[in-house]
């Protein structure tokens, strides 16, 4: 691929499905933030609901959608993203990935998941933009992940935006023992979490992040679960080395749930 614009890499809280219905501040900054970054080549997306056990990248030229949810507006199950995949750029991920030690499979049909669709139909609602996902390996932990962005970094000089779509918090038991409202106020320990992360980050501090589980208050009150945190870890990698992380947007949705987002450079 030619050399062409440079992209930061992000981090999205992607939020429920319905993010897309319904005007919250979170919805309303993905659909700005789109426009103000430009247009990529192509979108390599991270998300936390494509997870497998080893890398693998999805290589379909028509990807499908997954509506890997229930329970929310019917208008939901007939939305569509027909963004096109890129076996071209699936391939050469999977050889990145190879030569730094990450032994990466491409995957055919693979269709989208809501944490791909939802914040792209936000961000580039064209959906014209070839669109690879890359799987995450919720058991391998954060610095798998950092490995894993940092040997697909060379494809920002490639004009391919990389993203991590997951949840700054994702501590769904919480959210529905404690009956959070829409715009409940976000408990201590979810803020004191939010706060740690935006210090570190800013800070270029990766080795917190990659220790997150040990150092962040709160962490696994907050992640009792990885896969939600581990695309931010991943899109830390991806900026490279010496890279620091902007708080580009933060807001917060049912009290638990903080729907921050990150860009990397």
């Amino acid at each position: 691929m030619p050399q062409t614009s440079r992209f930061p890499t992000l981090f999205i809280s992607h939020g429920a499905p319905n993010l897309v219905l319904h005007n919250t501040q979170a919805k309303l900054f993905l659909e700005s933030y789109g426009k103000s970054l430009g247009r990529p080549k192509a979108i390599l997306i991270a998300s936390a609901h494509f997870e497998t056990r080893a890398p693998a990248v999805s290589a379909d030229a028509k990807p499908e959608m997954i509506y890997d949810f229930g329970g929310f507006e019917p208008e939901l199950y007939k939305m569509v993203y027909p963004a096109p995949g890129s076996p071209e750029l699936a391939e050469r991920a999977v050889e990145l990935l190879a030569t730094a030690g990450l032994k990466a499979q491409p995957v055919a049909h693979r269709g989208f998941d809501h944490g791909t669709w939802v914040p792209l139909k936000l961000l580039y609602p064209d959906a014209d933009i070839p669109v690879v996902q890359v799987a995450i390996q919720t058991q391998a932990g954060a610095a798998h992940h950092v490995d894993m962005g940092r040997a697909l970094a060379p494809l920002r000089d490639e004009g391919v935006l990389i993203i991590g779509s997951g949840s700054l918090t994702h501590n769904l038991g919480a959210f529905f023992k404690g009956g959070y409202k829409a715009d409940a106020a976000a408990p201590e320990w979810v803020k004191d979490f939010a706060v740690w992360v935006e210090d570190r980050v800013s800070h270029g501090a990766l080795e917190d992040i990659i220790h997150y589980r040990e150092r962040a208050p709160f962490a696994r009150e907050n992640h009792p679960s990885e896969d939600h945190f581990l695309p931010l870890p991943f899109a830390f990698g991806a900026a490279g080395e010496g890279a620091k992380g902007t708080r580009v947007h933060s807001s917060h949705e049912f009290g638990v749930l903080m729907m921050d987002a990150y860009a990397f450079q």
